[in-house]
């Protein structure tokens, strides 16, 4: 009797040994400390109070719910009208104070655009758009200008641009004065011009480099409307709709408010052409080469004097790069390239402080920088030949020496033509390239599919130092037609002379074509998905022109299609196109817009912290039931039950 009852207790109190356990063990994933703050600061007050007319200190101060920063604010705080000198903005615990070191202007309203500048100390949470006015006359001026600006060139949204207005409507007023009032362009191009007066404007966009508010440098990117502006408002309803949940809609309910107008005004910013020519610097990379770049294309070549007794007069041959901005001089005589310093004199044209575009004068030392370069180290003539293997229908057969070439006749270059099994030989004309004489081009129209073998025996072409070449043989075979597609865009909608501009995703241009009887056809297009601009070309030059503001002209207008278009293989597509049935804003195809509209999606860290919490609460418990099963059975067994 003893015995059972000592064995009952014993099995009671085990059990509850085994309750407080598991208890315990449910205790240990339980989440430590409080939520993380989500939310930004909120506005509390401030000195003067929001709108306050008649205010006449050059200090204001700004009272939120908790501590706060400010994230550069020489650029996230617009002050408008434009402060010459620049105010003293900090943040200091739970305020922010601005002080003006300009003169207060009477009877105006002064505005404060915050952008996203201020945060939390702690999590860093934006109050995105606040802003803050005050009046120093009996008014508030509250109308507002609002709009979107564009790159001109390629229509991507421009961010962080300063937009203004000017009450002055002389043309000079962009050139002269400072800005009116100001604004700036968020993250997608959009601006909004606060607290305007009712009145007459014109309105401009400016990358203001030297943060005067005017357009004074050549170089700063510009935007202006040719149309005047006149600020108005009126009444308006829109709709706001309330959810039941994520599927069902609860009430759709009619809101008035007040439109301020314009709110859609289109900017499109472009950079003059403002060539500012100068030789930028000189090279000896290798003994035999003097080299010239220049910042710009060159339109006149240099003459060059060699500054050494009995100069040769056949000294050099001169070549200029693709883009005309690098000049090099092939010495010819190893007297020359074997020295270690070549002096010339030269004359170019470039422009002076004036922008008179003017010869300049100069002695020129090139010394080399290596001694392993004293002389041309390659013992024979490098020949290559490009495109090899599969060339496009469309391409140029282009052979390149590696230095000039001293003789050449046309009839060491081979080229033969596979007809069914046999090579038959082929006379195509070649052409000097007039840039760079190191370059000859097959000139020849290709057919689908043909065969070629390009053919030079060895040691039948020496350069200028007397190497001769190594033998060369390579084929290339011609795209047949059906790897190729066709795309006919039928162009409408106020289009006249211009050109179309086939993209791949990158925004490069893969193919052009002109307009021609209303009608852009791109031919022989590899596979793949392209994007499709059009140019209206107003002078006819085949290139995109920007505007001149002195002339009051935009840039040349550009269109892109608004959906991509997927070419397949041996397809022939046409496609209709009115340039002007989509607003411009929303031509270019979200996919290749660079500076695109962030979906705010911020994830919650409380959520990702219960979450985490509850996945190690079931990992213990479950790590917990394992201990606790095995104690359970471990005990039982060990007392015989």
């Amino acid at each position: 009797m003893n015995f059972r009852l000592s064995k009952s207790n014993l099995r009671s109190l085990f059990y509850l040994l085994i309750f407080f356990g598991i208890f315990a063990c449910a205790r240990v994933g339980m989440p430590e400390g409080g939520d993380y703050d989500e939310t930004p600061p909120v506005f509390l007050g401030s000195d003067p109070a929001p709108n306050a007319t008649r205010y006449g200190k050059n200090k204001i101060a700004l009272t939120f719910d908790e501590y706060l920063a400010l994230e550069k604010p020489s650029e996230t705080v617009i002050i408008t009208p434009p402060q010459k000198k620049a105010p003293i903005i900090k943040a200091v615990g739970k305020k922010i104070t601005v002080e003006l070191r300009d003169s207060l202007i009477a009877n105006t309203t002064y505005t404060f655009d915050f952008t996203n500048g201020i945060v939390d100390n702690n999590e860093k949470n934006a109050l995105e758009g606040f802003t803050f006015a005050f009046s120093t006359g009996d008014v508030l001026d509250s109308l507002v200008i609002s709009g979107l600006l564009l790159n001109a060139e390629d229509l991507e949204p421009l961010a962080n641009v300063m937009v203004g207005i000017h009450s002055d409507l002389s043309d000079t007023a962009f050139t002269a004065l400072p800005f009116l009032r100001t604004s700036q362009t968020n993250e997608i191009g959009q601006f909004k011009i606060r607290n305007v007066a009712p009145g007459t404007y014109r309105l401009y966009a400016l990358q203001d480099a030297n943060r005067d508010f005017k357009f004074d440098q050549p170089g700063e990117a510009i935007a202006f409307c040719d149309s005047l502006i006149v600020p108005s408002f009126e009444a308006a309803m829109r709709q706001d709709t309330i959810w039941k949940d994520s599927l069902t809609v609860d009430t759709i309910r009619e809101i008035a408010y007040t439109r301020f107008l314009p709110d859609d005004v289109l900017m499109l910013m472009f950079k003059e052409h403002f060539p500012q020519q100068y030789l930028s610097k000189t090279e000896r990379l290798d003994s035999a080469q003097l080299t010239w770049t220049f910042n710009e294309s060159l339109q006149e070549m240099p003459e060059v004097r060699l500054l050494m007794p009995e100069a040769p007069a056949d000294w050099y041959v001169s070549e200029l790069s693709a883009d005309s901005k690098t000049l090099t001089y092939w010495l010819r005589d190893s007297l020359l390239y074997l020295r270690d310093t070549i002096k010339v004199e030269t004359v170019y044209f470039a422009h002076d402080t004036l922008h008179e575009y003017i010869p300049q004068i100069d002695t020129l030392n090139f010394m080399v920088k290596k001694s392993k370069n004293q002389q041309p180290t390659a013992t024979t003539l490098r020949i290559s030949v490009s495109p090899e293997g599969t060339m496009e229908v469309y391409d140029t057969l282009r052979i390149t020496f590696a230095t000039p070439v001293d003789q050449f006749d046309r009839r060491d270059v081979r080229i033969l033509q596979k007809v069914d099994t046999l090579w038959e030989t082929r006379d195509f004309p070649l052409v000097q390239d007039s840039l760079n004489p190191r370059i000859w081009y097959v000139n020849q129209a290709w057919k689908y599919g043909d065969v070629f073998r390009i053919q030079i025996d060895s040691a039948k072409i020496h350069d200028i130092y007397g190497k001769g070449n190594d033998s060369v043989r390579t084929e290339v075979k011609i795209r047949l037609e059906k790897e190729y597609a066709h795309l006919f865009m039928q162009i409408t909608g106020n289009a006249t002379q211009g050109f179309g501009e086939l993209l791949n995703s990158s925004q490069k241009v893969v193919k052009k074509a002109p307009l021609n009887n209303g009608e852009i056809a791109f031919y022989d297009v590899k596979p793949g998905q392209y994007y499709v601009r059009y140019i209206e070309d107003a002078n006819g030059n085949g290139v995109w022109d920007t505007g001149l503001y002195a002339e009051r002209r935009q840039a040349e207008q550009v269109y892109y299609y608004p959906t991509s278009i997927d070419l397949k293989a041996f397809m022939e597509l046409e496609q209709s196109w009115n340039v002007s049935e989509v607003p411009l804003f929303k031509q270019k195809p979200l996919e290749i817009v660079k500076n695109k509209p962030k979906e705010k999606q911020q994830k919650s860290r409380n959520e990702e912290r219960k979450n985490k919490s509850k996945t190690n609460s079931n990992a213990n418990s479950s790590s917990s039931n394992r201990s606790s099963s095995g104690s359970i059975s471990s005990g039982l067994s060990r007392m015989g039950l």
